[in-house]
């Protein structure tokens, strides 16, 4: 990351201030991934670190490029919409709080853009930072369903499925799903640390299948699949395409092998056949999930207003389970269309840099494979206040936007991948910052 002098009357060499400087950086950053994992409560730990990092970072040396300029746009007009929807319901419980949350989540979706656009090697911390995250969050989810500390199982379960640091066990599934597919492309680059990362992977799939949550589950296939086409159709190395083949051979028997361990336990095995089916007993009916899609729709076309948020359940018994929904719902067509225009700009503007050479090509790819996966769930659940999400579409439009300037970029010399998945494939970055990640590399 960039580094800022700062000197005392000449009493403390610039170098040692701009080191302590950038590792305070680096630091909140990791914090700020840690603590996505810790959500019991709003605010939660997440909101608190973000918050600190986004306070640090514009202290010392933070802009705003004109490309994140339509990013904020919208996000902007997504929380008016809800910020005006609420005023006659303001007395509704916790809707002052949801609409709060919401533009903060939108703030930091901003930083993260602004930050990545920036500095691309400031992700290095944040992926390190989720990927402990998610580790203890799916440690926390096996030790609690499996009952091996007795008296944590009824902090890490909910309606009897795994909700490791979560509150929710679908959050926990589709939060798991972005360190998984970091954990594929270091697989796929065949670099060093390929064991732990299979080690992790089998930790994260054991945590999510224990989730029980079924749009998880379809949102880590899709994922995976777009990822493994994605990776395959970049890469310049035959070496790297017979490893990603032999990796959906491999993966899925072990997958398979995982499973038939798992369904060994009478408890799982129960679960597991009660979940595993494409309709449950509330998707169905009138007022079953997808009744509730479509009805809702309808009352949209005369509600310009929307309801005003954590409304809908009054009139149809539950929330509407459809984040494109929920924004016609809770902030009307102002909210609604704006987010459809992000979440499908997103998509195809992030298609486009899906293949364009660059150093951070393997770690773009696992964001914006998460992103398709997130897109593709957000039409059977409500997504909006998943933290994560506006991590990944943060650093989803900062990639985009640094991508862009590498492209533009004159000369590029040889050097070093940057941090997170760096593999064999890529063109080396050509700057100052790529030495800057090398000397991190090497730690």
């Amino acid at each position: 990351m960039r580094s800022v002098s700062v000197t005392a009357d000449g009493l403390a060499p610039a170098g040692s201030a701009s080191i302590s400087v950038e590792r305070l950086r680096s630091s909140l950053l990791w914090l700020t991934g840690l603590s996505g994992a810790f959500v019991f409560i709003e605010p939660s730990p997440y909101e608190f670190a973000s918050l600190l990092a986004i306070v640090v970072f514009a202290a010392t040396g933070l802009s705003l490029r004109a490309g994140i300029m339509p990013l904020a746009f919208m996000l902007v007009l997504y929380n008016v919409g809800f910020s005006i929807a609420v005023i006659p319901v303001l007395d509704a419980p916790k809707t002052v709080t949801w609409v709060l949350t919401s533009w903060y989540l939108a703030t930091t979706a901003v930083f993260f853009a602004a930050l990545i656009a920036q500095e691309p090697d400031a992700l290095a911390p944040l992926v390190r930072g989720t990927m402990v995250a998610a580790a203890v969050a799916a440690l926390a989810a096996i030790v609690g369903y499996m009952q091996i500390v007795p008296a944590l199982s009824d902090l890490f379960l909910r309606y009897g499925r795994a909700r490791g640091t979560f509150n929710d066990p679908n959050v926990l599934g589709a939060f798991l799903i972005f360190p998984m597919l970091v954990a594929m492309g270091r697989i796929f680059a065949g670099r060093r640390g390929t064991l732990g990362a299979c080690v992790l992977l089998m930790v994260f799939s054991a945590a999510l299948l224990l989730s029980f949550s079924r749009g998880a589950w379809g949102q880590v296939a899709f994922a995976t699949l777009t990822l493994m086409a994605l990776s395959f159709l970049t890469s310049r190395s035959g070496n790297e395409r017979a490893r990603i083949l032999l990796f959906a051979a491999v993966g899925a028997t072990a997958l398979a092998g995982l499973v038939v361990l798992l369904l060994s336990f009478d408890s799982v095995a129960s679960l597991f056949a009660e979940r595993f089916t494409l309709e449950q007993g509330y998707d169905v009916g009138q007022f079953g999930r997808f009744g509730r899609h479509v009805l809702g729709a309808l009352l949209s076309l005369d509600t310009p207003l929307g309801l005003g948020p954590l409304q809908f359940h009054t009139l149809f018994v539950e929330d509407p389970h459809n984040a494109f929904l929920n924004a016609f719902m809770s902030g009307g067509w102002l909210s609604g269309l704006t987010y459809a225009t992000l979440m499908l700009m997103t998509l195809a503007l992030g298609l486009h840099y899906a293949f364009v050479a660059t150093p951070w090509q393997a770690t773009y790819l696992a964001i914006y494979c998460t992103f398709v996966g997130i897109f593709a769930e957000s039409l059977i659940i409500d997504s909006e206040h998943w933290r994560h999400l506006y991590l990944i579409v943060g650093a989803l439009w900062g990639l985009m936007l640094a991508s862009r300037r590498y492209v533009e970029t004159p000369r590029r010399r040889l050097s070093v991948e940057p941090p997170a998945l760096a593999p064999h494939r890529r063109p080396a970055l050509s700057t100052e910052a790529s030495e800057r990640s090398a000397a991190r590399l090497a730690h």
